[in-house]
């Protein structure tokens, strides 16, 4: 297992670079560093003005060094006066004496930047909205997982059946029905005056500051029925072909219960595919859920993202990135280490 984790661990990390090199590339291309300097100095200042601004504030430098600046494994720039003084740099913050500064100030050393729309630090408002949408997160998955195992496995366990065929209808409606649709249907129906029912609330922004099962049911349900019919389809689909193994066969015919065939036996190797499913679904949670969030007036993880995006914020788009990716391939690796120990065959090969 340790040589199978240290390869996959260098094989994270060279591919955590590339990906951010990527994000780092398009975020700063030349367009956009001409809308961060007019958006930061003056939206009619001369194209000579956009120029010594972008020098100014190490913008000018070329693209491999300023990656490196970035992560934290080059010196930050500075500038200097008439006389050669230091006078700012990356690594000098607002008053500081420059002779005090730290000569690295990267992702490394975290130092995630300022945004120049929210106007404070990334880590900060990372750090905020990821919890927010880690919340949401967690009772999706609360929600979500046992449901669609459960659905699943009874559809999986009886194959043609009248249940197989309502239970597979059902995940295969939840499935087709984008979040956007469904959050609307259910705002409609259990949150509008439409209905009369007014049970829930139609905003979860009263969510961010704490959470009730009235105001946070909804953009739970939302996300939660989309994902309960991937997982659900897919246990399903392992659940029917584990039954029809000839060591199920064989257990039926020694004379054990089906109870026991489907619990002792059935169940572990059916789980297999629905937990690399459910793994992967966390990325999808953490970048995916901003049309739930913007529906539901949630500022989680996904609306900062997608708000970074919009307004040209390139440190704070650079931090979401970072955690996107991070998240994706911590995931991977779950998954693949849950792979390895619910099959044996892997696990002695």
């Amino acid at each position: 297992m340790l040589p199978f984790l240290l390869k996959r661990i260098f094989t994270m990390i060279l591919t955590a670079l590339c990906l951010t090199f990527v994000v780092f590339y398009l975020t700063n291309l030349p367009p956009n560093l001409e809308k961060l300097a007019k958006s930061e100095a003056g939206s009619r200042i001369t194209d000579d003005e956009v120029a010594s601004w972008l020098e100014r504030n190490g913008y000018a430098s070329p693209m491999i060094l300023r990656y490196g600046e970035w992560l934290g494994v080059v010196p930050g720039w500075t500038t200097a006066d008439a006389d050669g003084k230091v006078v700012a740099g990356r690594c000098i913050e607002k008053g500081q004496d420059p002779a005090t500064a730290a000569r690295f100030c990267g992702i490394l050393q975290g130092d995630w930047g300022f945004s120049s729309v929210f106007k404070d630090d990334v880590s900060k408002i990372i750090g905020v909205r990821l919890t927010l949408t880690g919340i949401l997160m967690f009772w999706v998955m609360v929600t979500m997982v046992p449901v669609s195992l459960l659905i699943g496995i009874l559809a999986g366990m009886r194959e043609g059946s009248r249940l197989d065929r309502s239970l597979s209808t059902f995940s295969i409606s939840t499935a087709a029905t984008p979040e956007y649709v469904s959050g609307v249907i259910l705002i409609a129906i259990f949150a509008s005056s439409i209905t009369g029912l007014k049970w829930f609330k139609g905003s979860a922004a009263s969510a961010m500051d704490g959470i009730t099962f009235e105001n946070f049911f909804l953009p739970v349900l939302t996300i939660a029925l989309y994902g309960v019919g991937q997982v659900a389809r897919m246990t399903r689909a392992s659940m029917a072909e584990v039954m029809t193994a000839q060591y199920i066969r064989t257990a039926r015919l020694k004379g054990v219960s089906f109870a026991n065939v489907v619990i002792k036996h059935a169940l572990r190797n059916a789980l297999i595919a629905p937990f690399t499913v459910i793994m992967l679904l966390f990325p999808w949670l953490l970048n995916g859920v901003v049309i739930v969030e913007t529906l539901f007036s949630y500022k989680g993880f996904g609306w900062t993202l997608v708000s970074a995006a919009g307004n040209n914020d390139i440190e704070l788009l650079l931090g979401c990135s970072v955690v996107a990716v991070f998240v994706v391939l911590v995931t991977q690796l779950i998954s693949d280490i849950g792979y390895v120990f619910l099959n044996p065959r892997i696990r002695i090969s």
